[in-house]
């Protein structure tokens, strides 16, 4: 049985004969050139959800940004180490990406756990306080969805997570900024990757709706 590293070494040549040489001009300009990405993507680190592959982009199209339920929190200058505020940041300044995309899904391990922290709160130490961020959303889901099933108000939470991202982007002023001057568009996305099923956050609307 060919192990978990093994399959990757096996990807690995198969990418350098296969896929790079078919790349390999579109590469060479993205190095010689540098990376212009016009998307940044805030999305989940759960193994069964890949930006790249689910929407089949290209080396260079996406600028990635992933953690436990993909969230972004809010502007803070407290601390020393800020993951994904740095990210953006460097997406936002550095890279001058047109477009932030939040991608929540279903069956988000972070979202399950913030909402059933037994037993993992025992085992984990940074995952809980992380996703603590959600817990006014989920007060939210309990308080409007109190006869709706388990895995409608987990769709609900994770729905939410999105929208908690989509605020807290705003807390940094150069997001602001580019808003107000047309120069960067926010949008709020949601898979389920049983489907695959792809909802966009309908603004006017208050609700997602699904891609057709």
């Amino acid at each position: 049985m060919t192990s978990g590293v093994e399959k990757l070494l096996q990807g690995y040549h198969h990418y350098r004969d296969n896929k790079y040489e078919k790349k390999r001009a579109l590469i060479e300009d993205l190095v010689s050139r540098g990376q212009h990405p016009e998307v940044a993507v805030v999305a989940c680190s759960d193994s069964r959800v890949d930006p790249a592959i689910l929407f089949q982009a290209d080396p260079g199209d996406l600028f990635m940004i992933r953690n436990v339920a993909n969230l972004v929190p809010p502007m803070e200058e407290e601390g020393t180490y800020h993951g994904t505020s740095a990210a953006l940041e460097f997406a936002v300044l550095g890279l001058g990406v047109k477009h932030i995309i939040v991608l929540g899904h279903a069956h988000c391990g972070g979202i399950k756990l913030m909402m059933e922290p037994e037993p993992y709160d025992s085992a984990f130490k940074y995952v809980p306080a992380w996703v603590s961020m959600l817990d006014a959303a989920h007060r939210r889901v309990r308080a409007t969805m109190s006869n709706a099933s388990d895995e409608a108000r987990t769709r609900a939470c994770e729905q939410n997570a999105v929208l908690v991202s989509l605020e807290n982007l705003t807390t940094f002023p150069w997001v602001r900024e580019g808003i107000d001057a047309g120069e960067l568009q926010l949008h709020g996305w949601y898979v389920d990757i049983a489907a695959p099923e792809l909802s966009a956050y309908d603004w006017e609307a208050g609700k997602f709706t699904a891609i057709a």
